[in-house]
C-alpha cells in the first residue's frame, strides 16, 4: 500500500485545498451554498481522490482515482476562473492559483504516464 503523504501531488493539492478555505471565507454569504461549496468540494476532491487510489492494490484501481483528481482539478480550475470574473478574487491571486493547479495537473499527468508505463 502507498503512503499518499509522500506524494507530491498530495502535499500540493492540499495545500492548494486549504487556500482555497481560506479565500472563499471572504466570498459573498449568498455564495455559501453555490460556488464557495462547489470549489470547496471540486479542490478537496483531488488530494482524496489520490489518497483514496493510494490503498488500492493495482496501479489500474491507483491510476482510475488519478483521473478523477485531475478532472477535479479542472474542475477547480474553472471555478477559480469563474471567481475571477465575479470580482471574488483578484486577478494577481487567481494568476498565482492558476499556476498551481497547473503545475497539480502536470504532476498528476506524468504520474498517470508512469503508472501506465509500468503495466
Amino acid at each position: 500500500m502507498r503512503d499518499f503523504k509522500k506524494y507530491d501531488i498530495w502535499q500540493l493539492s492540499h495545500s492548494l485545498t486549504l487556500e482555497i478555505y481560506k479565500i472563499t471565507h471572504n466570498f459573498p454569504k449568498e455564495e455559501l451554498h453555490g460556488i464557495i461549496s462547489q470549489i470547496r468540494r471540486a479542490s478537496s476532491a483531488v488530494p482524496t481522490n489520490i489518497s483514496e487510489g493510494c490503498g488500492r492494490n493495482s496501479d489500474k484501481e491507483f491510476n482510475q482515482f488519478l483521473n478523477i483528481a485531475l478532472g477535479s482539478a479542472n474542475e477547480t480550475e474553472y471555478l477559480l476562473i469563474l471567481s475571477k470574473d465575479l470580482n471574488y478574487i483578484t486577478e494577481e491571486k487567481f494568476e498565482i492559483l492558476k499556476i498551481n493547479i497547473n503545475h497539480i495537473k502536470s504532476k498528476i499527468y506524468n504520474l498517470k504516464q508512469a503508472l501506465s508505463s509500468k503495466s
